[in-house]
């Protein structure tokens, strides 16, 4: 008689690896059904949910029939909601081009959609800007969709270009979410900063390193001391935790004021 289990996992194929180890075989060997898909829930905040399968191995002295790989489970990240399974056949072809205001129009539908599940009362405006179409989002107490450095408010408008231009192959629409102008105020306060440890630099006479940082705001780094003749930028470390660099030009002498280098490091 076949065997069967049921295993969980972060992912699919978490879970049918686990699975095939617990029956000492190979994915080969094996069918599995999606009894629940994971989901990363809204943002990566509420309602994470590990995937679920039930795992069957195959009768020896049955006829092999084409296995199920981890590659025919497709998940539509379009919705931040619990996340469906569809197999790679029911995939629909990327549409050659979708007008820009059914674009808008799907972006509008999500964002009421996530603040209903939500339930906080939101408005927006929405502008034109050079590098794309700006929905400024206003209401009370809408902290908790900027997060710290505005990783929420971040993630969301990843989510919303998602679900704007699926399936869309030419002309995609690029939205930007903003609330109260956060975005604006956050570029001065980056460029303030940058100049603030440019100073700190060239006192001290070594590099200083900024806390990490996502690629937009890293850009607006070095972006305000491009033009500073006395220090240099540039980013090392590996994403999520990629940071820029601000090197002094003239590099203080390793015989230093050891007083002077204890003030400095107080800063």
């Amino acid at each position: 008689m076949a065997q069967v289990v049921e295993t969980t996992g972060k992912t699919v194929a978490e879970a049918l690896a686990s699975a095939v180890k617990q029956l000492g075989c190979t994915e080969n060997d094996v069918d599995y059904e999606v009894l629940e898909a994971p989901s990363k829930g809204f943002l990566g905040l509420f309602g994470v949910k590990p995937a679920k399968i039930k795992v069957t191995q195959k009768e020896m002295a049955a006829e092999a029939a084409p296995a199920v790989t981890v590659e025919d489970v497709k998940v539509d990240n379009s919705s931040a909601a619990d996340v469906p399974v569809k197999s790679a056949e029911k995939v629909e072809p990327a549409e050659p081009t979708v007008p820009v205001e059914e674009q808008l129009a799907r972006a509008e539908k999500f964002l009421r959609e996530v603040f209903e599940a939500m339930n906080i009362e939101v408005t927006w405006k929405q502008s034109e800007a050079e590098d794309g179409v700006v929905f400024n989002l206003e209401g009370e107490n809408l902290g908790i969709l900027i997060g710290k450095h505005g990783q929420t408010l971040d993630s969301l408008q990843y989510l919303v270009n998602l679900a704007a231009n699926r399936g869309v192959a030419e002309g995609r629409v690029r939205i930007i979410i903003d609330i109260e102008g956060y975005r604006a105020r956050r570029e001065e306060t980056l460029m303030r900063l940058a100049g603030h440890l440019a100073e700190k630099a060239c006192r001290i006479g070594e590099e200083v390193h900024l806390e990490p940082m996502n690629r937009h705001e890293r850009k607006i780094i070095h972006m305000a001391l491009q033009d500073n003749r006395r220090v240099s930028t540039y980013s090392a470390g590996d994403e999520p935790r990629r940071y820029v660099v601000i090197v002094p030009r003239r590099r203080r002498s390793r015989r230093r004021d050891y007083e002077v280098q204890e003030r400095y490091n107080e800063d």
